[in-house]
């Protein structure tokens, strides 16, 4: 992946490696947020490196109880390698993307002023990757392991029932979330700062607002707070705002993020 010298980020310690699919966003993005928003280097080993797909399928390979290091073998990407930050100053390892976007939460100070913001950032993060999960199952509704072409009806079921009742029920919670929060502004969920559980939410509609183009023109009149305060502000936070514009954002396509007409609202 190329790296445009205006947007380089200052060498920081410990080198944090992220571990995920090339070519696309997907989860992984969760994380590149988090590094972005922050300034702090990173290696998206896959993308910048020909052969970093190799590294990305031994962590999960089938046969593997385990690395060098101690740690255990990752579930499925994204996975984050830490230099130095494992058992007996060896790497440490971590997959899933909550568990990671906690630890570097907690590291870069991402997540929030004391204990009672650090939940309240995890418990709306996790909502919304719980909206994340749900949009990708509008498109593969009944196997991961076949192609969209081969599930179409009850996708077309699955992806009714998510505009009508799903959307509308969690774009309804984050708007009342951001109201809550009366430091915010509209602007973010938890405190008067920037934090994971924003960039997560902003992913996951800037996503929908791929996927959904013609629901999404609709909804949007509906959560104004949402989708008209918290929406452009997180766009334009420094570091996010030049991230954007940089060639190392990755377009959406075949990924959790998808564009089918026939899924959206007609």
């Amino acid at each position: 992946m190329s790296t445009e010298p205006s947007t380089k980020k200052a060498r920081t310690h410990p080198p944090y490696e992220l571990l995920y699919w090339p070519t696309l966003p997907g989860r992984g993005e969760f994380i590149r947020l988090v590094f972005e928003a922050t300034s702090t280097s990173y290696t998206d080993v896959s993308n910048e490196s020909k052969d970093g797909i190799n590294d990305v399928l031994a962590v999960k390979a089938e046969d593997s109880t385990g690395d060098s290091d101690g740690n255990p073998p990752a579930f499925a990407p994204p996975a984050l390698r830490i230099p130095g930050e494992g058992k007996g100053g060896k790497n440490l390892l971590l997959y899933q993307t909550p568990s990671i976007l906690s630890y570097l939460g907690d590291k870069l100070g991402f997540a929030g002023e004391d204990e009672a913001e650090r939940h309240w950032i995890m418990s709306h993060a996790l909502t919304a990757l719980d909206l994340n999960n749900e949009t990708h199952d509008t498109h593969h509704p009944v196997s991961v392991a076949k192609y969209y072409e081969d599930q179409k009806e009850p996708a077309l079921l699955k992806a009714t029932d998510f505009r009508e009742a799903r959307l509308p029920k969690f774009f309804g919670f984050f708007e009342r979330v951001l109201k809550g929060n009366k430091s915010g502004d509209g602007k973010y969920l938890v405190g008067g700062k920037l934090s994971y559980a924003d960039t997560t939410l902003w992913q996951v509609l800037d996503g929908l607002l791929f996927a959904f183009p013609k629901e999404m023109a609709v909804r949007k009149k509906e959560f104004p707070t949402l989708f008209d305060t918290f929406y452009p502000s997180v766009k334009e936070q420094k570091g996010i705002k030049e991230y954007l514009a940089s060639k190392r954002r990755l377009p959406y396509g075949n990924g959790v993020f998808r564009h089918y007409e026939e899924l959206d609202r007609q």
